[in-house]
């Protein structure tokens, strides 16, 4: 089975027949630096690289991961998204992209996609909200001003409208943290950069979950340009965003609460400077394993009566959407049932 690998540390990668041999650096205390202990990697057992730290690589490895159809995502020092290395996009077919472009451009098509993938980002957040009321958190207030939000989705007639309302759901959301969470407060919502803990971790994880649903995109016939909630733009796989919007409350959110309510996380894995707040090596590597096991976490799917992982769930909606696209089945947003 491939699986996906998380580089933290700087390092070289380079092809070794069939396998990728990935050295780490090491710096010394005089400031100078020397490689550390290769690592092999079997091409056969990799779906994608995570790259957090900086990597040494030529054009020939990149050959060789794009005719292995790995992927590789990179991440600049301050935690945020770089870009992605893909593939070649084999699965692409001119009748889907002629099918995206026309529910993009005809705003009645493009809408009833754009509010679904709300609807589904809305109904998660509140049964993450549900979860902790039931478990003695007064979470009333909070769920009644979202679902007032929530009836006002079917009447939008614009992606502004509807965008604002996607704004004041995800507020009043982000107000609840403060009663989920127990050592940490969220605050005001910062990003870019992060300013408390919470929101670094809220800014990870997101920008994690864009990068899965690039990967999960790529898989299928879809064009990750063409997007119907976010507005395409330059040098922005734009569906990933629309896609990530119902599954951030599923995986990245549930996995906040619970790397600090159990403490697996605390204020010693963050490098607070001056207005930013950045997880360290050590609280990456705490935060990443806990996203992936959620990720292979499985659950009993409803319609194809057998146990799906989380991660696969992400390509099951990429699926969903291009029957919906092409005319074949309409367009149901994933919600939980647990």
């Amino acid at each position: 089975m491939k699986r996906t690998y998380y580089l933290f540390n700087p390092g070289e990668m380079v092809r070794k027949d069939n396998t990728l041999k990935f050295t780490p650096i090491v710096e010394n205390e005089d400031g100078s630096e020397d490689y550390g202990q290769p690592r092999y990697i079997p091409i056969e057992n990799v779906s994608d690289f995570f790259v957090f730290g900086s990597l040494k690589a030529s054009s020939s490895l990149f050959n060789f991961l794009g005719k292995s159809d790995v992927a590789v995502h990179f991440f600049d020092y301050y935690e945020n998204y770089s870009g992605s290395f893909m593939p070649k996009d084999y699965l692409l077919a001119g009748k889907v992209i002629i099918s995206q472009v026309n529910h993009y451009q005809k705003l009645s098509k493009r809408m009833i996609i754009a509010r679904k993938f709300i609807e589904g980002a809305a109904f998660n957040m509140v049964k993450n909200l549900q979860y902790y009321n039931r478990r003695g958190k007064d979470m009333e207030p909070m769920i009644e001003s979202m679902n007032g939000f929530i009836s006002q989705i079917g009447q939008s007639e614009s992606i502004a409208q509807l965008m604002g309302i996607e704004g004041n759901i995800r507020q009043t959301y982000y107000e609840a943290f403060n009663l989920i969470l127990n050592d940490f407060e969220m605050g005001s919502r910062t990003k870019q950069p992060p300013q408390n803990e919470v929101n670094a971790l809220i800014s990870f994880g997101n920008m994690m979950c864009y990068s899965l649903c690039i990967r999960a995109i790529h898989q299928t016939q879809l064009n990750p340009t063409i997007s119907y909630l976010h507005e395409p733009g330059y040098r922005r796989f734009s569906l990933a965003l629309d896609v990530a919007e119902i599954f951030k409350p599923i995986i990245i959110d549930r996995v906040i609460f619970k790397v600090l309510n159990k403490k697996e996380i605390q204020s010693k894995h963050f490098d607070q400077n001056l207005n930013q707040c950045l997880l360290n090596n050590a609280g990456k590597k705490i935060f990443v394993q806990a996203i992936e096991d959620r990720l292979l976490e499985t659950i009993q799917h409803r319609s194809l009566k057998r146990s799906v992982s989380y991660k696969h769930l992400i390509k099951l909606e990429c699926y969903k959407l291009c029957k919906h696209i092409l005319d074949m089945e309409e367009y149901k947003p994933f919600k939980m049932y647990w």
